[in-house]
C-alpha cells in the first residue's frame, strides 16, 4: 500500500490535513530488511525513527527475567512500529525482528514531533497506553512474580509460537524438477522433506521421502528423471501461521499424523516446523495434555489429565506473558478434554443400544467456555440444539438425548468439571430443544426480562459450538441477535441487574471485605471485579451484534466501533488481565495447600504494590460500571 494512502486510513494520521501528510511521506525513506534482521532490540535508545511496514511481517520481542527472548506480537503490511520512543524519549520496551524480508518506511521522529506540534493527537496517541497505571502495576508484579517463580522452574515451552521454532528460510524446490533433482537435494541437505513453490514463493505441495519411494521408486516403469514433483507431490498439505502457538500445532500433526507443516504467512512459505522441532522443545506434561487427551479411553483417565492443568497453569504464568493468553490455552485443554468425555458417552450410548435419531444436533458450552476464559476450576455450562422436527418426533429425541445428557452431565462431574448450581446443562430440559423452542425461548427472556431470565441470559449468550452441527449455533446466533435488535430495552435490563452491585471498595480506598461466613475478611475477584468487566462489555457488544465471544475479542472490535477510545479499553484490558493474573495465582495457592479452588482472596496479605494494583483495578471496574449504566440508561423501550 502506498504510504499517502495508508497514513490516510490510520489513526493517528487520519486526523491531519493532506499538506501534513505529504510533507511526511516525502520524508520518508525506504529500507528492505532481510529477514531475522532488527529493527531495533529491547533497551535500545530510540533511532529516530517510526516504521512503517510497506510489506513483510514482524515480530515484537521482549526479554523475561535471565535474558530469555520471547515472541509477544506481531506486526503486518500497513502497521507500523517503534512510535512511543519518539515522544518519550525512552528507550524501546520490546524488540522488533524481521520474520521474512520486509520492506519500511522510515519516517523521521523530527518531522512527527513537528506535526505533533501542531496536532497534539498525534503524541497522543503514541503515548496515552503507557500512562495505564493499572498497566504499569500489573506490569511489575508479573515480572516479580515469574522471576520469583523461574527459580524454582525450567521454563515451560507450551506457548512459543511456531515462529519461534520453525526452520527458515525453507528448502524448496519447483513443480518442474525432477524427482532425482528432488532426491539429490534432499540427500544433500540431509532433510527429510522439500517444499514445492512457485517463482514468488507461493506453497503448493509438500515432497516427502516416504513420497518418493511410494510414488517414484517403487512403482514399476517409474522414472525418476521424467517425473516432476508436481507429479509426486502431496497437494492436500495443511499450513498454519507463524504466529501459531506450538501446542495448537502439536495437536494438529499428533492428531492427523503428519511429520512436516508449513509455515505460511499471506500465502507465502516463511518457514518448516517437523515433529523433531517440536519434540526438541516439548515437555511430557504437554504431549500428556495435549497429544494425549484424544486417545485417553478412560475418565479414570481424563481426570488426571484434568489435575494436571494446575501444573501446566503455575508455569504458564512463570512466564511473562499476558494472562489472556493462560485463559486460551487452558480453555483450549479444558475443550479438549469435554470433548473427549462428550465423545466416549456416545460410544457408551450405542453400545447400550441405543441409536440417535437421524437429526441434526449440536453441544453448546456456554459462560466462561464459551468465551474461552476457563481457569483451574470450571462448573457446568452446556446445552444442546436440535433442528427443527415435528412435534411427534419429540418422544424419539428425548428418548436418546434425555439419557445421553445425563450420562454427559454425571460423567465431566467425574473427571472434575462440578455440576451447575444453577442447573444450566444438558440434563435439564430447558437448556436442550429444538431451534425453533430456543427462538421461543429467548425471545420470552428479551421481551420478559424478570431477574431469573436476565441471569440465564448472560449465561446462555456467550456459547460456541463444541461438537455436532455447527451451522445450527449459527443460526441460533442470528436469532439472538435479531431479538436484542429489536428489542434493545433488554440491555437496560440487563445494565440494572448487573450493576445493583459495586466493587468492594470504599470511597477512601479501604477494602470492603465479607464480614462473616465462610470467607470472612475476604473480597472476590471473580464476583467483585472481573465479572462486571465481562458483562459490561457482553452489553455493548450485544447492541453491537458483534460476533466475538471473549471479553478482551470484544473490547478490540468496540474499539473498531468507536464505542471505546483506544486508551479506555487499554484501561479495561489492564484491569481485567491484573484481575484474572491475581485470581489465577490464588488458584493455584489453593491447589497447592490441599484447598479447592477459590476467587476469593484475603487484600491484607497482598503486598502493597498489589493492593495498589487491586485498588487500580477495581477503580478501572467502576468506571466501567459508570459509563455502561450512563449509556444504557437512555436506552429506548
Amino acid at each position: 500500500m502506498p504510504l499517502f494512502k495508508h497514513l490516510k486510513e490510520a489513526q493517528p494520521f487520519s486526523q491531519l490535513p493532506d499538506a501534513i501528510r505529504d510533507e511526511i511521506c516525502a520524508a520518508a525513506i525506504l529500507k528492505r530488511y532481510a529477514s531475522g534482521v532488527y529493527l531495533f532490540k529491547q533497551n535500545d535508545p530510540p533511532t529516530g525513527f517510526l516504521y512503517v511496514i510497506k510489506e513483510g511481517l514482524v515480530e515484537i520481542t521482549v526479554l523475561a527475567p535471565g535474558g530469555e527472548e520471547m515472541v509477544v506480537d506481531y506486526r503486518n503490511e500497513s502497521t507500523f512500529v517503534g512510535g512511543t520512543p519518539i515522544f518519550t524519549g525512552e528507550p524501546y520496551t520490546g524488540g522488533a525482528r524481521t520474520v521474512k524480508q520486509t520492506d519500511c518506511y522510515l519516517i523521521p521522529a523530527d518531522i512527527l514531533k513537528r506535526a505533533a506540534a501542531d496536532y497534539p493527537q498525534v503524541g497522543d496517541y503514541f503515548t496515552r497506553i503507557i500512562h495505564s497505571r493499572v498497566r504499569k502495576l500489573y506490569t511489575e508484579i508479573v515480572a516479580d512474580h515469574t522471576q520469583q517463580a523461574l527459580t524454582h522452574m525450567e521454563a515451560y515451552p507450551f506457548k512459543k509460537r511456531l515462529s519461534e521454532i520453525m526452520t527458515s528460510p525453507v528448502e524448496t524446490c519447483a513443480p518442474e524438477d525432477t524427482v532425482r533433482q528432488v532426491a539429490q537435494r534432499l540427500g544433500k541437505r540431509q532433510i527429510s522433506a522439500l517444499l514445492v513453490a512457485d517463482e514468488h514463493n507461493t506453497h503448493l505441495g509438500l515432497i516427502t521421502e516416504r513420497d518418493l519411494v511410494a510414488k517414484a521408486l517403487a512403482p514399476e516403469g517409474a522414472n525418476p528423471d521424467t517425473l516432476t514433483a508436481a507429479d509426486v507431490m502431496n497437494r492436500k498439505t495443511c499450513s498454519m501461521p507463524p504466529s501459531t502457538y506450538m501446542y495448537e500445532a502439536m495437536a494438529y500433526m499428533l492428531n492427523h499424523q503428519i511429520r512436516h507443516l508449513p509455515v505460511v504467512d499471506n500465502g507465502e512459505v516463511v518457514g518448516m516446523v517437523t515433529v523433531r522441532d517440536l519434540m526438541r522443545f516439548r515437555s511430557q506434561k504437554a504431549m500428556l495434555l495435549v497429544g494425549n487427551i484424544r486417545e485417553e479411553r478412560s475418565l479414570e483417565g481424563l481426570a488426571a489429565i484434568r489435575r494436571e492443568i494446575v501444573g501446566v497453569a503455575r508455569t504458564l504464568l512463570s512466564e511473562t506473558r499476558r494472562t489472556p493468553e493462560v485463559m486460551e490455552i487452558l480453555s483450549y485443554i479444558h475443550h479438549g478434554i469435554i470433548r473427549q468425555v462428550y465423545d466416549l458417552c456416545l460410544e457408551q450410548m450405542l453400545a447400550e443400544g441405543y441409536r440417535p435419531p437421524n437429526i441434526r444436533y449440536c453441544f453448546l458450552l456456554m459462560g466462561s467456555g464459551g468465551r474461552r476464559e476457563m481457569l483451574l476450576n470450571p462448573d457446568q455450562d452446556n446445552g444442546f440444539i436440535f433442528e427443527d422436527v415435528p412435534d411427534d418426533r419429540l418422544p424419539e429425541i428425548e428418548d436418546f438425548f434425555a439419557p445421553f445428557a445425563e450420562k454427559i452431565v454425571n460423567a465431566l462431574n467425574r473427571v472434575g468439571y462440578p455440576l451447575c448450581a444453577g442447573r444450566v446443562m444438558v440434563n435439564n430440559p430447558l437448556w436442550r430443544g429444538r431451534l425453533g423452542d430456543w427462538d421461543r425461548r429467548i425471545s420470552d427472556w428479551v421481551n420478559d426480562p424478570e431477574p431469573q431470565k436476565v441471569r440465564y441470559s448472560s449465561i446462555f449468550f456467550d456459547f460456541t459450538p463444541l461438537a455436532g452441527d455447527a451451522a445450527l449455533a449459527l443460526s441460533l446466533r442470528a436469532i439472538v441477535d435479531r431479538e436484542i435488535r429489536e428489542f434493545q430495552g433488554f440491555l437496560y435490563h440487563m445494565m440494572s441487574l448487573d450493576l445493583r452491585y459495586k466493587v468492594p471498595i470504599g470511597l477512601l480506598g479501604r477494602f470492603l471485605t465479607e464480614k462473616s461466613g465462610e470467607h470472612n475478611g475476604e473480597l472476590s475477584l471473580k464476583q467483585g471485579g472481573s465479572i462486571y468487566i465481562v458483562d459490561c462489555v457482553r452489553m455493548f457488544a450485544l447492541e453491537k451484534g458483534l460476533p466475538e465471544l471473549s471479553t478482551l475479542d470484544r473490547l478490540k472490535a468496540l474499539v473498531k466501533r468507536n464505542v471505546f477510545s483506544v486508551e479506555t479499553a487499554e484501561h479495561i484490558r489492564a484491569a481485567f488481565e491484573a484481575l484474572t493474573f491475581l485470581r489465577l495465582r490464588t488458584e493455584i495457592a489453593a491447589f497447592a495447600a490441599g484447598r479447592e479452588p477459590s476467587h476469593y482472596l484475603d487484600p491484607s496479605l497482598l503486598s502493597k504494590t498489589e493492593q495498589d494494583l487491586l485498588r487500580e483495578a477495581f477503580n478501572a471496574v467502576s468506571k466501567l460500571q459508570e459509563a455502561t449504566k450512563r449509556h444504557f440508561a437512555r436506552t429506548p423501550f
